[in-house]
């Protein structure tokens, strides 16, 4: 990433150039980009290609003030903090389904994020409602956040009853629980990009993925809750857990949701693909 693309992608979060990067700023910058670039899966939707190459990825968010789902938002935010002089690392991650079932390999991707004045963050811009701030990847207790409280902890076995091991003096699978639940468990171990692409795939054409059975759009708001549109439900979550629902009749309310809510641009209306 030049310094042109990082000017780019900071005047998208509305943030200014730090001078060093330190755990303040990874803070300000994981919440600026909950804030301002949505998760969304409306290319999947729409009949979009998801590439993930840093140049496709910067044109999506950057220069067509897009969104997209964790391949897309962590990548992205993962080039942007590696060249700001963060140290990043890729992570995968299996996501906790129904009756704690684990999802596919590669189902998730977060950060890893060392900074100059110690410790390593989990950064996370691309699981929906999850936690605001970076957590501690070494702490083990309680680490309460504006989206809940959150641990991290050493996994168990799975299901099939193997444990991850350690990685030297470090467990290799850790799992992020919020309010006591397991959201997903993460491998240690360094990833690239290109690893993520089988993932990326299955989610956007699995009828078994959640991503492919209908269009959604979500942000963290300015006084810590969340809007959604979900098909032609958009929701309105407080800061308290309080939610007000919606439902758009016509299509150009659903634009005029996604343009002035999201700052997303459509010309049409996302409908749900048919797969399976």
């Amino acid at each position: 990433m030049n310094s042109a693309q990082v000017d780019a992608y900071l005047r998208r979060l509305g943030a200014e150039h730090p001078a060093w990067p330190t755990v303040d700023v990874l803070r300000e910058l994981q919440l600026r980009h909950l804030q301002t670039v949505p998760f969304e899966n409306l290319s999947i939707h729409l009949g979009e290609e998801i590439v993930l190459e840093e140049k496709r990825l910067l044109d999506k968010v950057v220069g067509a003030r897009r969104g997209g789902f964790c391949y897309e938002l962590n990548g992205c935010f993962g080039a942007l903090l590696a060249a700001l002089g963060f140290e990043v690392t890729l992570l995968a991650a299996r996501v906790y389904g129904e009756e704690g079932r684990l999802g596919i390999p590669y189902d998730h991707l977060a950060l890893r994020v060392r900074t100059v004045d110690g410790g390593d963050w989990l950064a996370d811009v691309g699981f929906g409602a999850h936690s605001h701030h970076p957590l501690a990847m070494q702490a083990r207790g309680e680490q309460v956040d504006p989206g809940g409280t959150f641990r991290v902890v050493e996994a168990g076995a799975d299901a099939a009853g193997v444990r991850g091991g350690h990685t030297g003096a470090e467990a290799a699978d850790l799992d992020v629980l919020m309010g006591g639940k397991p959201q997903y468990r993460l491998e240690v171990r360094p990833r690239v990009l290109g690893d993520f692409v089988a993932g990326a795939w299955w989610h956007s054409t699995s009828p078994a993925s959640h991503f492919t059975r209908s269009p959604v759009c979500s942000r963290v708001t300015e006084d810590g809750g969340r809007i959604t549109l979900s098909g032609r439900s958009f929701t309105v979550t407080g800061p308290d857990g309080t939610r007000e629902v919606r439902e758009l009749g016509t299509d150009e309310e659903v634009l005029g949701v996604y343009r002035e809510r999201f700052g997303v641009e459509l010309d049409r209306v996302p409908v749900a693909r048919k797969t399976g």
